[in-house]
């Protein structure tokens, strides 16, 4: 681990991590809450949403599906995919190659969709899903991980801790997940010292606890 990363390109490499993990979640979650509006409850979609702070409105499944993904909302997963591309192009130099491309090719799939008469179905999103995992992939093919791809990793799992508080689930998945964040941690700052939490911490103290350690890793150049 011998690279050396300007703040800014450290932030933006974390910041990709976090905005491809959400835009996986926020799909995974999409088609879960898609069947739920056909089988058991038609305002499931609009529950979920709330959660993220978005008022989504729609007529039937398949209107959920296309409000969902490309509607004028601060969740529309184009608009979450643009941040990514552009964190990624900051960092460029620092993230593998293929991986590069790949991100490339997702944003402009994303864009081209968004702005056409294209309906989303779950054919759609499941080939996203797979060109999301091709990326992940991609970037943890290398045996020896260099400090870019610990900052990229930082971000998302911190996005999956903040996702899954939201959403209040297991508390003792975002606790395994804390876990693997300090042990990140302790690789980009030593010197650092933190609490570990237990299932008695509310889900705001793991998050307050998580923002204390970003930022001690992401220290102004």
């Amino acid at each position: 681990m011998d690279q050396i990363l300007t703040a800014n390109v450290a932030s933006n490499l974390y910041w990709f991590g976090r905005y491809l993990e959400r835009i996986e979640a926020t799909l995974i979650e999409v088609v879960y809450h898609f069947d739920r509006i056909i089988d058991i409850d038609k305002d499931s979609g609009k529950d979920f949403y709330k959660i993220l702070g978005v008022d989504l409105e729609y007529t039937d499944a398949k209107d959920f599906l296309n409000k969902a993904i490309f509607g004028d909302h601060q969740s529309n997963l184009n608009q979450l995919m643009s941040y990514a591309r552009e964190n990624a192009i900051i960092s460029r130099s620092n993230m593998d190659t293929e991986a590069f491309g790949s991100v490339i090719e997702l944003a402009d799939l994303l864009k081209h969709s968004s702005h056409t008469s294209f309906n989303v179905d779950c054919r759609y999103i499941d080939y996203v899903l797979s060109l999301i995992s091709e990326i992940w992939g991609e970037l943890t093919r290398k045996q020896k991980r260099n400090t870019s791809d610990y900052f990229i990793r930082l971000g998302k799992l911190v996005e999956k801790v903040d996702f899954h508080t939201r959403l209040e689930k297991d508390k003792e998945f975002s606790i395994v997940l804390m876990e693997e964040i300090d042990q990140i941690v302790s690789i980009l700052a030593p010197d650092a010292q933190f609490k570990p939490h237990d299932e008695n911490d509310s889900f705001e103290v793991i998050l307050n606890s998580i923002n204390s350690k970003i930022n001690k890793i992401i220290v102004e150049d």
